[in-house]
């Protein structure tokens, strides 16, 4: 797998660092980031994402960054330095699938905002329809999303992961039910216990929890 810095750092980038004195540093930074393919942490942090961003470029010259979404998994690691993905039916804009007819090569970002970690990967992609070849299909297809209509590889060129600065955390809702489980489960507990008590001393919780919350 190539070095990131390589196909990323053009000239003008070069110039750019070396102005503020950088240059050095990210040329001793980059210089031993190679891997044989995806390591276990990329591929575990691959599987595991629900959405990503794909960018590619239009026979305009103009990049188009589009958003991909499903289930845990559906991006999936086809080999060490192979990704794939179904293509569902759409908006019919055919925007990325178009712009892969003229010019392959593509950029992936993904997030996992809870951990503040960016994983980005540039490699080349292939789109073809999804009768073309139904082992690949039924490898990316995932249950419940309907119909494959066509099917997107991408041979990784080279990754790179980014420093957690100024990534805000964001937690979906499972993350947040998980992470509020344990403490609502106990808050439960207590108010059952309440309630008990209560009870017994010859109150009605349901009858004071209204009047709670007329008062307020």
């Amino acid at each position: 797998m190539d070095n990131f810095a390589s196909h990323m750092f053009g000239k003008a980038t070069k110039d750019e660092q070396a102005k503020i004195g950088m240059r050095d540093r990210f040329e001793h930074i980059y210089r031993n980031r190679l891997t044989d393919g995806l390591q276990a942490e990329a591929i575990a942090f691959i599987e595991s994402r629900t959405s990503f961003y794909i960018a590619s470029i239009v026979d305009t010259g103009w990049p188009y960054i589009q958003h991909r979404g499903g289930p845990a998994g559906f991006l999936k690691v086809i080999d060490t330095d192979t990704l794939g993905f179904a293509d569902y039916h759409g908006n019919q804009q055919f925007i990325t699938t178009g712009n892969l007819a003229t010019e392959d090569r593509v950029s992936l970002i993904l997030m996992d905002y809870p951990r503040r970690a960016r994983l980005k990967l540039i490699g080349h992609a292939t789109m073809i329809p999804a009768d073309q070849d139904q082992t690949l299909a039924k490898t990316l297809a995932q249950d419940g999303q309907g119909p494959v209509e066509r099917l997107l590889t991408i041979k990784i060129t080279a990754q790179d992961w980014n420093c957690p600065k100024y990534i805000e955390p964001r937690f979906t809702e499972p993350e947040i039910a998980s992470m509020l489980g344990p403490k609502m489960s106990e808050l439960n507990d207590q108010i059952g216990a309440l309630a008990d008590r209560l009870t017994e001393l010859g109150e009605d919780p349901a009858k004071i929890l209204q009047s709670a919350k007329t008062k307020s």
